[in-house]
């Protein structure tokens, strides 16, 4: 178990009434382990030349920064209630080490360590599964025996954007328009603003139906006018992934990205997308009571990161998303898949590479290339838009993450994963990716199985990789040498590939919670074999901790 040592620092934590502050000690982890942790995380210099854009579009970027800075005071707050008094009682500390329990506080966005299973290294209490999105005593039993009670508060309670609060002696449902307009009214105002400087006609509506779904609570038509922007600047904002919540997977966090299009690099994306209808009907699966007809007009963009905010900042970053997840827009339209290019060779230098190193045979080192990397990674986001996405089940209409709960992010990230390969290689064999991938893809693909089990099996992305690692090694696609190394058999990887993608695809397709978390269950662990190559890997990096310097030109 991790040490923790009190010392006797005193932290504002509650502002009573009347302006006075109440004092409390807490306890926190020492300071040179905090340290050790933080460097797990190597800095980069996010820095845009932002030069050769037009100055209003220049200042368009600068509103939608500080819009997304609103997006993370929402998130700090989703987390956890009390973060914004940690903040400040770390603001306040004066001791010598009090800027490293500050910049990993920042980065974890709160008082827990994503990667190391949310244990704190401030303060003692432990982590609701539901975060702050539900009264922290609440328990699963008693919110779904609420639910069976009520059935008419069941939408409202179950929706992405609502929190759940206790009042009158029950359970009420709150809009994140309600409970979070001290931040999404001002957000809604600077994006408006933005709109209002912009020439390019797509944002323009974007960003101006985006800012009415912040007070209306309704993103559905704006996340349906995002799927068509078209200018040089590449942005989200709002509610989206559902990670946080572990308790059912309902309620969605906020987070943004804003970013600049490479154009000549998302044109070499059309032939994916061309390809979706081809692939979706490929898929190793039965669908009984599953719906695959997403909608394929779905665009794939290349950009580079500007700025990141929220969810998406917190611990471990994003190199690529798959946005909306709302399933009618997804029939409607499809998703838009987003590369963060700038990201991702930041992680592959810095990460990837000497990670390959360490856990790889000799022989599979030169098949390792950020080609395959991009490809793979590519696909993953491709893949999240493919297979079943709402469901008829008991004669009514459901989505698969509904019926998941909070076994959906595991089996939906550990799908898209395994997707990704089986996927990849289909565009290889069409001709659409060069036959040179295919020798790389496999061996990249396996070193990266590794460093994403670093972030933890608790966590969604990190418990996927455990589950495909030991199907893998069950199946003799992998293994381990006497020297530790593990070295990958291609043919073998291409069987238990297709054969993983269908027994994640028939979860899905019939919404089945029990075997979702059985599933997750058997195979949701570290082997030995692969805890011996992470013991190596002590003083690689994790990943990586952005730095933005367009932060400093906006104060």
């Amino acid at each position: 178990m991790r040490a923790i040592l009190r010392i006797s620092v005193l932290f504002t934590l509650i502002l009573s009434f009347g302006g006075c502050m109440k004092k409390t000690v807490i306890e926190k982890m020492p300071a040179a382990q905090v340290r050790k942790e933080l460097d797990k995380f190597a800095p980069v210099d996010f820095r845009m030349d932002l030069s050769y854009l037009d100055p209003k579009e220049v200042d368009v970027i600068r509103h939608l920064v500080k819009a997304s800075q609103y997006m993370d005071e929402i998130f700090l707050r989703q987390v956890d209630e009390d973060n914004a008094k940690f903040r400040e009682a770390l603001r306040m500390m004066n001791e010598p080490d009090a800027g490293v329990y500050r910049d990993f506080f920042n980065l974890m966005f709160g008082t827990w360590n994503r990667i190391d299973g949310n244990r704190p290294f401030l303060d003692t209490k432990s982590k609701p599964a539901g975060a702050a999105f539900y009264p922290a005593d609440m328990t699963k039993e008693e919110f779904v025996k609420f639910v069976g009670t009520h059935p008419e508060k069941r939408e409202a309670f179950e929706s992405n954007f609502t929190v759940i609060r206790r009042r009158d002696g029950g359970l009420v449902s709150i809009p994140y328009s309600e409970y979070y307009k001290e931040w999404l009214i001002p957000a809604a105002n600077l994006l408006k603003e933005a709109a209002g400087m912009t020439s390019d006609s797509t944002l323009k509506k974007y960003l101006q139906s985006r800012a009415e779904a912040f007070l209306s609570n309704d993103y559905f038509l704006s996340d349906l006018i995002w799927m068509d922007l078209s200018g040089d600047i590449e942005a989200v904002i709002g509610p989206y992934e559902v990670y946080e919540d572990g308790l059912f997977g309902y309620k969605a966090a906020f987070e943004s990205f804003v970013c600049l299009v490479d154009h000549d690099e998302s044109t070499r994306q059309k032939a994916i997308a061309a390809s979706l209808d081809a692939l979706e009907k490929a898929l190793p699966m039965r669908a009984p009571g599953g719906d695959s007809s997403r909608g394929t007009a779905s665009p794939i963009k290349v950009v580079n990161l500007v700025y990141s905010a929220g969810d998406t900042k917190a611990g471990v970053q994003t190199t690529a998303f798959n946005l909306p997840n709302d399933e009618r827009v997804r029939k409607a339209k499809g998703s838009k898949k987003v590369m963060m290019k700038n990201v991702m060779r930041a992680k592959f230098e810095k990460c990837w590479l000497p990670i390959v190193r360490t856990a790889l045979a000799e022989k599979d080192l030169p098949r390792v290339s950020f080609d395959a990397y991009f490809a793979h990674t590519l696909m993953h986001e491709v893949s999240h838009g493919l297979g079943p996405g709402i469901l008829k089940k008991d004669a009514r209409e459901t989505t698969v993450q509904r019926e998941l709960k909070e076994a959906y992010s595991v089996i939906e990230e550990c799908k898209a994963d395994v997707l990704g390969l089986l996927t990849a290689q289909a565009l290889v064999d069409r001709g659409v990716f060069p036959k040179s991938l295919e020798s790389t893809l496999y061996a990249t693909n396996l070193g990266g199985l590794f460093r994403s089990i670093r972030f933890g099996v608790g966590e969604a992305h990190g418990g996927g990789v455990a589950i495909q690692m030991n199907v893998f090694m069950d199946r003799g696609a992998c293994s381990a040498g006497p020297d530790g190394r593990f070295s990958v058999d291609d043919a073998a990887m291409k069987r238990a590939v297709r054969e993983l993608a269908g027994e994640l695809l028939r979860i899905e397709a019939d919404g089945d919670y029990e075997a979702a978390k059985a599933f997750i269950e058997k195979h949701r662990y570290v082997r030995p074999e692969v805890r011996a190559v992470l013991d190596r890997m002590t003083n690689i990096p994790v990943d990586i901790r952005p730095l933005y310097a367009i932060e400093k030109e906006i104060r």
